[in-house]
């Protein structure tokens, strides 16, 4: 039985008249997330929800911040697992019924690395080009999971969705 004490989500919005490349940024960002999402269910390794986000941005030309990751979440905010969002990471575990966690993927138009600045929470890429990201809390059930930070009305839609889909 899961106890959660907290969930953690995150969103990137659409703000002004974002430009294509833009709106692809924001869009391949949350199909990232949705894919991983997809992926979650008993028996599978945390390890491969890093290849699932990485494939799927490759093929956008974009890149995978490889400095953060998701997390679990139980009585401690951030503990174990550490969820990459990356290829070729070395994370462990498997999933089980009941593991709660975050996936968490930023994306990046450039390049994937990145930098804090002075206040040492705001995270910027090297190269000043745009980045997006999405996350949600799961939790690992008998056959996949649930979204619990899913949003409560739209059937879940991110809300950049909102002005895209008018």
């Amino acid at each position: 039985k899961a106890v959660v004490s907290t969930q953690s989500t995150g969103e990137t919005f659409l703000v002004g008249n974002v430009d294509e490349a833009g709106v692809k940024l924001v869009q391949a960002s949350y199909e990232s997330l949705r894919l991983a999402i997809e992926h979650v269910k008993p028996g599978n390794k945390y390890r491969d929800l890093g290849n699932v986000i990485n494939k799927y941005i490759n093929s956008c030309g974009l890149s995978v911040v490889r400095s953060y990751c998701g997390h679990g979440i139980n009585q401690l905010f951030h503990t174990t697992p550490n969820v990459p969002h990356y290829f070729k990471n070395k994370a462990v575990g498997i999933m089980k019924p009941g593991h709660c966690f975050t996936i968490e993927p930023m994306i990046n138009e450039g390049g994937w690395k990145d930098t804090l600045w002075p206040d040492d929470w705001t995270a910027v890429t090297t190269d000043g080009k745009r980045s997006s990201q999405f996350e949600h809390t799961l939790l690992v059930t008998e056959t996949g999971c649930e979204v619990l930070t899913a949003r409560r009305d739209k059937n879940g839609q991110p809300h950049f969705l909102d002005n895209l889909n008018n």
